[in-house]
């Protein structure tokens, strides 16, 4: 069976593209540097960046001088990306299916997105596009909940989830236990703060996926309830923490 991106990704970040590049924050400059070291990512080497969406964590791989395939099965998503990361190399590709010979990369890094995969089938793909010992990293920029502000935040969209897949479940890393041709899953995490105004708080809403998929008129009332929960703040300071979880193929 052909693999198909989730529809809430498939309509939600189509249509929500734009609010995605401006609402999400980026990955703090510790996180990255973790990365990197952890992956061995520089000059002369190969990396996927999957599911790579408008390019957030792409450019921070470029700038290393690592030779860089950006993933993005989303069209409005790799667009923003291929016009804003340069240097970068943007394909229309899903995780379990990827157009790449076996052992072509030295690294693969996901953000914000393995949780959307057929894990197995994305674990396996990985793997075989893998050289060597080569190394995975998945991270998310994961809310903070203890934050009153995004507890809000958590109760006004969790009527609209409904089976959309999380981060916060367990299914994509019981892929990775047992025999699944990797090491075990290390798990690091940063802090970091997000700093935006009511616009930008909007837009962090109605980036995620669900939510960007509503109708238009739906869309616009929780953009007035965010506006309400703002209320007369012109900076916003969101906490935030993230999840670097990290392993290396087996022989």
């Amino acid at each position: 069976m052909s693999p198909e991106v989730h529809r809430a990704a498939a309509v939600g970040f189509q249509r929500g593209a734009d609010a995605y590049r401006r609402g999400r924050p980026d990955y703090p400059p510790e996180a990255i540097d973790f990365v990197v070291h952890e992956a061995g990512i520089g000059p002369g080497r190969q990396v996927l960046d999957l599911a790579a969406g408008t390019g957030a964590l792409t450019r921070s791989l470029v700038e290393t001088g690592a030779w860089v395939a950006a993933a993005e099965p989303i069209e409005a998503m790799r667009s923003i990306l291929a016009a804003s990361v340069h240097g970068a190399y943007p394909c229309a590709a899903v995780a379990e299916a990827l157009p790449f010979a076996n052992g072509t990369f030295d690294a693969v890094t996901v953000a914000q997105a393995f949780h959307w995969f057929d894990a197995s089938r994305a674990r396996d793909e990985v793997r075989r596009v893998l050289r060597g010992r080569g190394h995975l990293v998945a991270m998310w920029n994961v809310r903070d909940d203890d934050d009153p502000l995004h507890a809000d935040l958590t109760a006004l969209m969790q009527p609209y989830r409904e089976a959309t897949p999380s981060h916060r479940g367990e299914a994509w890393r019981a892929a990775f236990d047992g025999s699944s041709g990797f090491e075990p899953l290390e798990r690091s995490s940063f802090s970091m703060v997000h700093r935006v105004d009511p616009d930008g708080l909007v837009d962090r809403v109605l980036s995620v996926s669900f939510m960007a998929a509503l109708e238009e008129a739906e869309r616009t009332v929780v953009e007035q309830r965010v506006r309400t929960l703002a209320g007369d703040r012109a900076e916003i300071v969101l906490p935030y923490r993230t999840e670097v979880w990290a392993t290396t193929r087996t022989d």
